[in-house]
Parts: structure tokens; C-alpha cells; sequence
């Protein structure tokens, strides 16, 4: 079993603050899914590098008295050069589909779910909503990028099946200040 997390609630909006981290909120929500993966069994931590994650990250950290992996293959999109309104462009690319979207961004999500792949059952990563949608959106292999509205802290369960990883059960939903 795989545990992808999408990060606590950030102190600033996606459009708003390049790297923000965690408000109070967000805060608590992290000591709380460090109790529930804990209890969960998971042994090994990896997370985005962004600010957000790696303090959604810290209380499980703690518990588990670790330091988790800090990968970049988990990281957020990014934005192409020369877009002004980031959130015009995420919204655009979250209501898109894949077929239809830059290379770049296909290798960007290939990239993550190969390292996914490597990844030792009972590993949670700490990511992000479009990171999450995107591996969702592969396994499941549906064209849309944008396939469920991950949480705050909510958790995805992916199993392995023949090898190869499969989402057994999404996260709790809710609305985002961008989306």
C-alpha cells in the first residue's frame, strides 16, 4: 500500500504566494493525519520539497522519529514561462485533458508515477492536488487531468496489483480556494 497525501491547509493561495507554508489550520490537520498514518503502519515518509508539504510532513516525522525523503519528481506542476495569471492557468489545465496538454507536463506526471512505482509498500508521500490528480488520472487512465478535488490532508490508498500500482480507494473531497 501506497498513501498519497495531499499537503494541510497552505497560508497562502496557490496564486498568491510562490512556496507558502502551512496557516494554523493546515497545522492541525497534519497532527492529525500523522496520528491516522501512523496507525495506518507506514514505515518510510517521502514528500514534495515545497514548504507546505514538508510542514504537513514534520508531525509524522516526529512520531516516527525520521526524517522523511525529500523528492522533487512529487512536487507541483509548474507553470509554463510567460502565464501572468497562474490561477486563469490552472484552472484551464484542471478542466483540460491530457491529450492536449504540453509534453512537458505528461513527463512530469510519467516521471512521478515511475518513482511511485519504486517506492517500498507502506510509504505515504506528501503531495499536492494537481500532483494527486494526475496520478489518479493515470492509473485510472482516464483523458480528463483533473479527476477528483483531494483535501486537506486527505489520503489515497494505492495498491499493487501484478506489479503495477491502482488506486484502491480516493481521499475526502472538498471545494479549494483555486479550483
Amino acid at each position: 500500500m501506497l498513501y498519497l497525501v495531499r499537503h494541510g491547509e497552505a497560508a497562502a493561495s496557490w496564486g498568491d504566494h510562490p512556496n507558502p507554508g502551512l496557516s494554523e489550520t493546515g497545522r492541525g490537520q497534519a497532527e492529525a493525519v500523522a496520528r491516522h498514518l501512523q496507525d495506518l503502519g507506514v514505515k518510510q515518509i517521502v514528500t514534495s520539497p515545497m514548504q507546505r508539504c514538508r510542514e504537513t510532513a514534520r508531525p509524522l516525522e516526529t512520531l516516527m522519529g525520521v526524517e522523511g525523503r525529500v523528492l522533487e519528481a512529487v512536487s507541483e506542476i509548474s507553470t509554463p514561462d510567460g502565464v501572468a495569471d497562474r490561477v486563469a492557468w490552472l484552472r484551464t489545465f484542471m478542466a483540460g485533458t491530457w491529450d492536449v496538454e504540453a509534453q512537458s507536463h505528461i513527463a512530469w506526471r510519467d516521471t512521478m508515477l515511475a518513482e511511485l512505482e519504486k517506492l517500498p509498500d507502506q510509504t505515504v508521500v506528501f503531495s499536492h492536488f494537481v500532483a494527486i490528480n494526475a496520478i489518479v488520472s493515470a492509473l485510472q487512465g482516464a483523458a480528463r487531468t483533473g479527476v477528483f478535488r483531494p483535501g486537506y490532508c486527505s489520503v489515497t490508498s494505492l495498491t499493487r496489483e501484478n506489479g503495477k500500482l491502482k488506486v484502491q480507494q480516493l481521499g475526502g473531497e472538498s471545494e479549494t480556494r483555486v479550483l
